[in-house]
């Protein structure tokens, strides 16, 4: 999955100009909208599972964050579009009266419709515009900090509705593509493989300078690194395969309980969106089912299953201190949503660390837990 998240769109810095911060969020805004209208209107309410949400949902939630968090408190006079949206369009944010509708249910609300939805967003981004342009000096200062969470939320959203569209026409057995046209790249020399050493000592990780962030990515701090080396590029889809072949999902002695006790509960036999078709591998993309293409970073794969083959393969997750302190003097480019590909490439380059930004999610071995601070 490639990430969304484009710096063309919103500036890499903690504050932005009332100039131009009505033209970034029109732009965000317009993203969004971009982005569904490969759909049918039967797609934008259905939730295929729990752990996604129906796209009409997505559009009305970033949008009743601007409202929640901008507009009531700091345009005078402002009118909420609907209350009960309060409630229906409310992610997890406890903080905000009045709770929120059951996540599992989303996909089982018929209304509001498409249609109501979209004038929900019109009518936000009217009231947006003109608390861009009339707030006081005093007050720019908070409403600008909001804005800028609002508007990264919202590419996060971004990212989530095409993860979410991908799994809901998965679910299909007739495997509609999103998109038919998405663009073919043009062949290129894929990388070998290959490691790179790092001495390790003092590294410092976490966010560190000038440039929005979200609270959990700080603050920095030092930690201690032994001496380590990463792959030179992100496991790919053939390399996964060796493992399957070599009945990776059979042995428990390659996995962790938990991951164990799962594979064998739900029957997980391959990567999610794997299948196979005639004795040969296909796999579910956003431009439709396509062969599984060895040379590409292998996808949709659990921390059970990226555990389990670093097992197999005699090697280990890397840190997530390990994994920052080798990105963090990279430039940050590669495979990401303005591109058009809507999927991971190969590898491609001389040397080096490969592919440590856009194209896939990386898994380390570390807890999702607050740095010291």
């Amino acid at each position: 999955m490639t990430n969304p998240r484009n710096s063309a769109v919103v500036p890499d810095r903690d504050s932005i100009e009332r100039a131009e911060a009505a033209s970034i969020y029109r732009r965000v805004r317009q993203a969004s909208e971009t982005l569904v209208e490969p759909l049918e209107i039967e797609d934008y309410v259905v939730q295929a599972t729990v752990e996604t949400s129906p796209p009409k949902w997505h559009l009305a939630h970033v949008t009743w964050f601007f409202e929640t968090f901008l507009l009531t408190p700091f345009l005078k006079g402002y009118q909420v579009f609907h209350p009960e949206f309060r409630y229906i369009f409310n992610s997890y944010y406890d903080q905000v009266s009045g709770g929120y509708f059951p996540r599992p249910q989303r996909g089982l609300l018929s209304r509001p419709t498409v249609a109501e939805v979209y004038r929900y967003r019109s009518y936000v981004d009217e009231h947006m515009e003109t608390l861009i342009r009339s707030v006081s000096d005093e007050n720019w200062p908070a409403v600008n900090e909001r804005l800028l969470i609002g508007v990264n939320h919202e590419q996060q959203h971004q990212e989530l509705l095409l993860t979410d569209i991908k799994f809901n026409l998965a679910f299909n057995p007739l495997r509609p593509a999103y998109r038919t046209d998405l663009p073919v790249p043009e062949p290129r020399s894929v990388a070998s493989p290959g490691w790179v050493s790092f001495s390790g000592g003092q590294a410092r990780v976490g966010f560190d300078g000038a440039g929005f962030a979200f609270d959990n990515e700080g603050p920095p701090h030092d930690v201690a690194l032994r001496p380590y080396r990463l792959s030179s590029r992100p496991v790919t889809n053939a390399g996964f395969r060796e493992f399957i072949e070599d009945g990776g999902y059979d042995n428990p002695a390659l996995w962790l309980a938990d991951g164990w006790k799962i594979i064998r509960t739900e029957g997980w036999t391959s990567p999610l969106y794997w299948e196979r078709r005639d004795g040969e591998w296909f796999n579910m993309t956003l431009g439709g089912l396509k062969p599984v293409a060895g040379t590409e970073p292998v996808t949709h794969v659990s921390y059970y299953e990226a555990d389990a083959y670093a097992t197999w393969a005699g090697k280990r997750l890397p840190t997530e201190a390990e994994w920052e302190s080798a990105a963090r003097p990279l430039p940050i480019n590669g495979n990401f949503v303005e591109k058009g590909y809507l999927h991971p490439l190969p590898a491609s380059g001389e040397a080096g660390l490969l592919q440590m930004y856009g194209d896939v999610w990386e898994w380390t071995q570390s807890a999702y837990l607050p740095y010291p601070g």
